[in-house]
């Protein structure tokens, strides 16, 4: 391993919940009544990709599916500056790894919610590369925004570890090539795909010299 990639929402900081409620609060506002179960379908793509996903399945009048997305991202950022909570074993796990090899983080978050998240964490300094998807033509699943994480770091895909939570995120890593460690927010039988599944980042020292 020479390089480790940080995935950032429902890894690093327990904002995936906040997104869920963001998305019901302002779809709800353009008259699309959205389930938390259907948001979970969501989770991991970008914000701008979600918009269009659900436009295309009952369009709205009104705002555009990139106005709704941009006042979704307004309210994550207001929230995770206020109120932001790291996730279990997070802020260890990016410690525990940054004496050990070199870091990035990947994020499908546009680039303006990952600096309010790494300041309210305290690791905007942890990272040597950051990349957001809203760069790439395709966000997660797709792999370009892992591909281009590796690439700033002049390290092979093939010897990064990518740190996900997402079913999407790991489909993005194993397209890239790279090994994944899962700690998704609740069982699903397609993680079986991971290199290791853990219940939190406080579990990672014990499974890191196996990877």
């Amino acid at each position: 391993m020479d390089a480790a990639i940080f995935d950032m929402d429902g890894l690093l900081i327990d904002s995936e919940p906040a997104w869920r409620r963001a998305e019901i609060e302002v779809f709800g506002e353009v008259g699309l009544a959205l389930t938390d179960a259907e948001c979970r379908e969501t989770t991991g793509l970008r914000i701008d990709e979600v918009a269009a996903f659900h436009f295309a399945r009952a369009p709205w009048e009104g705002a555009s599916p990139a106005e709704v997305a941009t006042r979704i991202v307004d309210l994550m950022v207001a929230r995770v500056s206020a109120e932001g909570a790291p996730m279990d074993g997070a802020i260890e796990a990016v410690e525990s790894l940054a004496g050990r090899t070199r870091l990035a983080l990947a994020s499908s978050s546009p680039r303006r919610l990952i600096d309010a998240t790494l300041a309210r964490l305290g690791l905007t300094d942890r990272f040597a590369v950051i990349t957001s998807a809203e760069a790439d033509r395709y966000g997660k699943p797709h792999p370009a925004v892992f591909l281009r994480a590796a690439e700033a770091l002049g390290v092979a895909p093939t010897r990064c570890l990518v740190l996900e939570d997402s079913l999407n995120g790991l489909v993005a890593a194993k397209a890239a090539r790279m090994r994944c460690v899962v700690v998704p927010e609740a069982p699903d039988p397609r993680f079986a795909l991971a290199d290791r599944v853990l219940g939190s980042l406080r579990e990672l020292p014990a499974h890191l010299d196996a990877l």
